[in-house]
């Protein structure tokens, strides 16, 4: 080759080229000393469709996921039953479920209450069986509230009560008739209340305070029991005739002559003491008569409460 005004030479080509090949091979030196540990290696060729495809659904599922979580519960059952039938076809009517034999806790504690619980009715407990104990435990057990629509038949109905009703003073400070608010002129009745209970019959002796309206429903076919409250003037007053019908029996042991003559005493004494208790009269004002403490007023108070 000759140059164009200047000095030509056959070896001008290789020194070109072997400059290049030193710079690539510090340049391929230099990647490498720069390219850190975890760095994918560079591809100049195009990818696969396959690895694009797996990178696509890849990226897709990322976001599906965040979507998913982002939802409650109830929208993510929707959204599945909807991909349900978008994909495999049907109705929506066909995934509703039948409530024909769901059951609350309050249908468990009906089917599985019972009036009064004895230890033998607490061998098999199961769960349901657990549950209606629990409320029972929960219920007061010193008066019933009574039912007494149905008196003309004689059948009644009788419960316990609830919280609120003790609070409020239902069936004890006011009438014990579901139906009935009176507050006054209330009796307190003790009923042998039978029973058929899961096919087995049963007694129970209960007590209910009710009005004089509900009190001749409750007695309309058969007397039933009373209670009454004893005050201390009706002891006293029965310890002094015990002690006088003992003394008269005693003394009508002795004889026919002692009799008369204590026949004739008595009539004395009888004499004296009313024109003693005339001529008291006359001398002063009456006595006044013992009033109630405050303890035994406290007494009454609490053995009404304990009837």
């Amino acid at each position: 080759m000759h140059g164009h005004g200047g000095y030509d030479s056959d070896f001008s080509d290789e020194e070109h080229c072997g400059e290049s090949r030193k710079r690539k091979k510090k340049g391929v030196e230099d990647d490498l000393l720069l390219k850190k540990p975890f760095q994918k290696e560079r591809s100049g060729k195009v990818a696969h469709k396959q690895v694009a495809a797996e990178l696509l659904d890849r990226e897709e599922a990322k976001n599906r996921r965040f979507h998913l979580i982002a939802m409650d519960a109830y929208q993510r059952h929707t959204k599945f039953i909807n991909d349900y039938i978008l994909y495999y076809g049907g109705k929506k009517e066909d995934f509703k479920r039948l409530g024909e034999n769901d059951k609350t806790d309050l249908d468990v504690i009906r089917e599985n209450h019972k009036f009064l619980w004895n230890e033998e009715d607490e061998m098999d407990m199961t769960w349901e069986k657990r549950l209606a104990k629990k409320y029972y435990d929960k219920l007061f057990k010193e008066y019933c509230i009574a039912d007494l629509s149905r008196y003309k038949e004689n059948k009644f109905g009788f419960r316990w009560r609830v919280e609120k009703e003790v609070i409020s003073g239902k069936g004890q400070f006011f009438c014990g008739n579901k139906r009935c608010d009176v507050k006054e002129g209330l009796r307190s009745w003790e009923v042998n209340f039978g029973y058929i209970e899961h096919g087995e019959k049963r007694n129970a002796l209960v007590k209910l305070r009710l009005c004089q309206e509900c009190s001749f429903k409750l007695n309309f076919h058969h007397r039933k029991k009373e209670v009454r409250l004893k005050t201390r003037k009706d002891k006293t007053k029965k310890e002094d005739s015990s002690y006088k019908h003992s003394k008269l029996s005693s003394e009508e042991d002795k004889g026919h002559s002692s009799s008369k003559k204590s026949e004739d005493s008595s009539k004395r004494n009888s004499d004296e003491e009313e024109s003693a208790s005339e001529s008291e009269l006359w001398k002063g004002p009456l006595p006044e008569t013992d009033e109630k403490s405050q303890e035994e007023e406290f007494d009454e108070y609490f053995q009404d409460l304990f009837l």
